[in-house]
């Protein structure tokens, strides 16, 4: 029988105690893969693949989260024409806090800014995430260059572009205009981006345009300059006052490279706000609405063909390589040691920022080769478990997600019997949508195991079976041991 058969794969409900199953469950697949799953059941939950190392420099405090990136990093003191500039700006420039409902205390800070004359702001939605996600527990208010304050009130957000559009009491000054038709920028063209730096004072950052990530899901533009926590959300303009994007993130291994929301996006967003006739009372629905839109599209660039096959000894596995998926390798041959580890990882470089504790919408796949001619098959057997990893599952808790549900069965593809365990997590606020892990190892051989970990995030249950089905069924084994 192939694997893809006899694949089990677990829908979640529940595993703690008092906990619910999330609203929009489907009864009759929870019961179809209960039955199946009279199988032995594996520890909770596995742990979610490497994110990248860009992270939104958004609200401070705490840290760390999308605020929190480099606090050592000043920005250098401004030309006279990013003064001036400033000057004609500071008044449609905001700080966007996130207060806590029960004292008033501030929880998180970013910036934004008004759009033309009117009482729109725009801003990153992870700066205003708390406050989408649970409004019966943050507020949000903003704070202008004069010291002056007011409530804000969120109509719209964009979650898989990272924006978010306010209403405020009060008008811009038209200083900020964001143009009807994409902006034409120039490789080294200035820019100037503005926003609250570490809850210091408001600031302006001199930099350059120098492209469009290549390996991010979604465009986003390099802005060659300093962006520090707090200034997310906030402008980035040409000499002009145009805005050329919105300020998101900054490489942590990187010497001023930062990134922004192209302001299309942003224009996007804002004709949408004009055809709303309110704002949702709920923004959760229209959240998981566009999570499953993004994984729809993730999981088809995917598998829109075969995936690639590696070589590791004697053992075929597949990976993905693309523009937004990088793999890499390591191995111990240089260590003295009693066997031999060679590993081949590949994961997305982006996720989909959904609040302090929960990115999703990423693929992760791992393929471990050990092997040992020296080791007793028994001290082998012990050494491939320890590495299987299947004890570390679920060491990760997340509230937003219930616990998982795994299946453990042995299997068989065209070539190679497997030992495979199924984990999967349903997100608590969005019904439909799922964490997927799959870890297998090679049962062929008494001194070679070959070890794999897939792990899929915000996926559908259909999606995610695809993609599992697909990984199992490219592994295999074409030769011996080496």
């Amino acid at each position: 029988m192939k694997l893809a058969a006899s694949l089990v794969l677990g829908v979640v409900l529940s595993s703690h105690a008092g906990a619910t199953a999330p609203a929009g469950a489907h009864p009759a697949r929870v019961r179809a893969a209960a039955a199946q799953a009279a199988k032995p059941e594996a520890p909770p939950a596995a742990t979610s693949p490497a994110l990248p190392p860009v992270t939104p420099p958004g609200a401070t405090p705490p840290a760390p989260g999308p605020g929190e990136l480099d606090t050592t990093t000043t920005l250098p003191p401004p030309s006279s024409a990013a003064q001036q500039l400033y000057s004609s700006a500071q008044a449609d420039l905001l700080q966007i806090r996130m207060l806590l409902k029960n004292g008033r205390t501030q929880s998180t800070v970013g910036s934004g800014f008004l759009v033309g004359t009117s009482n729109l702001v725009l801003t990153n939605y992870h700066v205003v995430s708390q406050m989408a996600l649970d409004p019966e527990v943050y507020a949000g208010e903003y704070v202008d260059t004069n010291g002056e304050h007011g409530p804000v009130e969120l109509l719209a957000v964009d979650v898989l572009h990272d924006l978010a559009v306010l209403r405020v009491n009060r008008n811009g000054t038209g200083f900020f205009i964001v143009p009807e038709k994409p902006v034409k920028l120039i490789q080294g063209q200035d820019l100037y981006s503005l926003g609250n730096p570490l809850d210091l004072g408001f600031a302006i950052s001199e930099g350059a345009y120098n492209g469009v990530v290549s390996r991010s899901f979604y465009d986003q533009l390099i802005f060659s300059g300093p962006i520090n926590s707090g200034m997310s959300g906030g402008p980035s303009v040409t000499s002009s006052g145009t805005v050329a994007g919105i300020n998101v993130s900054k490489r942590r291994d990187g010497e001023a490279v930062s990134f922004l929301v192209p302001v299309g996006y942003a224009q996007e967003l804002l004709r949408r706000v004009a055809k709303q006739r309110a704002a949702p009372k709920d923004f959760n629905p229209l959240i998981a609405e566009q999570l499953l839109a993004h994984q729809r599209a993730m999981v088809g660039r995917l598998l829109d063909s075969p995936l690639s096959i590696k070589n590791m000894g004697p053992y075929r596995v597949p990976v993905r390589e693309s523009g937004q998926v990088r793999c890499w390798g390591r191995s111990n041959a240089m260590a003295d040691v009693s066997f031999s580890s060679d590993t081949l990882n590949c994961a997305m470089e982006s996720a989909i920022y959904v609040s302090d504790n929960q990115q999703t919408g990423q693929v992760a796949m791992s393929h471990q080769y050990l092997r040992s001619m020296s080791l007793h098959p028994l001290r082998f057997a012990a050494l491939a478990s320890s590495q299987f990893g299947l004890d570390r599952l679920g060491r990760t808790r997340d509230v937003r997600l219930t616990g998982p549900l795994c299946s453990e069965r042995y299997v068989r593809t065209n070539s190679l019997p497997l030992r495979a365990v199924t984990c999967v997590r349903a997100y608590r606020k969005f019904p439909g949508l799922y964490n997927f892990t799959l870890l297998t190892a090679s049962t062929d051989d008494a001194q070679a195991s070959l070890q794999s970990r897939l792990d899929v995030s915000g996926v559908s249950y259909d999606n995610g079976m695809r993609v599992a089905r697909a990984f199992l069924n490219a592994l295999g084994r074409s030769g011996k041991l080496q």
